[in-house]
Parts: C-alpha cells; structure tokens; sequence
C-alpha cells in the first residue's frame, strides 16, 4: 500500500465509512477507492481538492505537476500551505512537492523565500521524493534540494529525521561538480568571493554559495 494509499484508508476509516460510502462522497465507484488504497490507482487532479475536503488529506495529497511560478507568486502559495510568516497572503494551494521544486528553478528569490524552503520538506515529509528527486535532476538542481532537505532534517525529529537524510544519500550519487548559488544568481563576484570563505561545511559540499544555516531560519527554535 503506498503511503497515499494508506493515508486514504487512514482516514476514511477514522470516520468510520466504508468504501462504498466514501466512494460515494467523492462521486466516484467503491472500485476506484479500493484501487486507490491499494495503491493501484494515483491521485486525479479532479479528485484531489474532494480527497482534502471529504477527508482532510494534507496537501501532498494534491498531484506533482510542473509550475513555473513566478517569484512574486512564491509567498502566497507558501501562506496557503501554512508557512506562518505569509500566512497573512491568500495564495492558491498548491502541491509541496511541486511548488518545493519550483522555487529551487528559480534563478532569484528573497531571503525570506529561500528560508521557506527547508520548512516544506520539514513540514510535509510524505512529499513525492520519487517524483521531486527526478524533475531535480531534469532540471539540475539536484544540489540545491539535497542542501534544502539537509537543513530541514537537522530539525527534524528522529523518524522525519532519517527519511530526509535518505532523500539526500539518493542525492550523492548525482550531485554537480558546478559551483551554484541558493536562488541567488544575481550575487556579485565579491559576494562570491566571501561565501566561498563562509559558507557551511555542507554548502561547500553540495557546491552552492550560500550562507543560509539552520539557526538562520525562523522557524529553527
């Protein structure tokens, strides 16, 4: 049973419903609910928003897709996932995995976005890491991820802890031997120069100039 899967029946159960009766809530057949907890079936994107409203499924729930967000777009769908700092902004709900992906193509992004970042793969574990570690590598930002879902397992508690940590060994074999920056291409020579000397053991391992740390994201305490 996949872990969406299982999700599914966790919940349905919870309300004591049946196949039958959560197939009908959703408007689909009992078949398609059992194939869909048995894993045999993936997540339609019609389905999804009635799988979160019907059952309260976390927002992983929602299929992976290729977006190309703009950057001014990021804070918004962040808020609407729950990150506290823009939870003031009304932004549309989104994929983790996706938009997790989406931010790390981006070529610029504030501070405040980039510390975002770590807090998706903190906060929503049960991400599509098949799926988010393939585009990654499509798009060659295999670096990027592996040092975002680094600083979000030094946070994270045991368990969370050790399915991050095999995200990043899956990572290794693949990483870049290209120096890269975190969102932060536009940074000067001089700021490069700096960072080289700065930045952490691991940044420097995963060849990205970044002074972003574990103590620097606001939701590190």
């Amino acid at each position: 049973m996949s872990g969406l899967g299982a999700e599914v029946k966790r919940a349905r159960e919870a309300r004591g419903w049946t196949q039958a009766e959560a197939a009908e809530r959703l408007g689909v057949s009992q078949g398609y609910v059992s194939l869909l907890e048995s894993g045999g079936r993936p997540v339609s994107h019609r389905l999804a928003p009635s799988l979160r409203r019907t059952l309260g499924l976390s927002p992983s729930a929602l299929p992976p897709a290729e977006l190309n967000l703009d950057a001014d777009r990021l804070p918004g769908v962040l808020g609407a996932l729950g990150y506290e700092p823009f939870g003031y902004l009304r932004g549309r709900l989104l994929s983790p995995t996706a938009v997790l992906l989406s931010a790390l193509r981006q070529k610029d992004l504030p501070s405040r976005v980039v510390e975002a970042l770590p807090w998706l793969a903190l906060h929503f574990p049960e991400l599509n890491r098949e799926w988010l570690v393939e585009r990654a590598k499509v798009h060659d930002v295999q670096n990027r991820l592996a040092y975002v879902v680094t600083l979000a397992s030094e946070l994270a508690g045991a368990g969370v802890a050790a399915r991050l940590r095999e995200v990043v060994l899956g990572l290794e074999p693949s990483r870049l031997a290209r120096e890269d920056t975190l969102c932060h291409d536009s940074m000067t020579e001089a700021e490069r120069r700096w960072l080289r000397q700065q930045r952490s053991q691991q940044a420097e391992h995963w060849n990205l100039l970044t002074d972003l740390r574990r103590e620097h994201l606001p939701y590190a305490a």
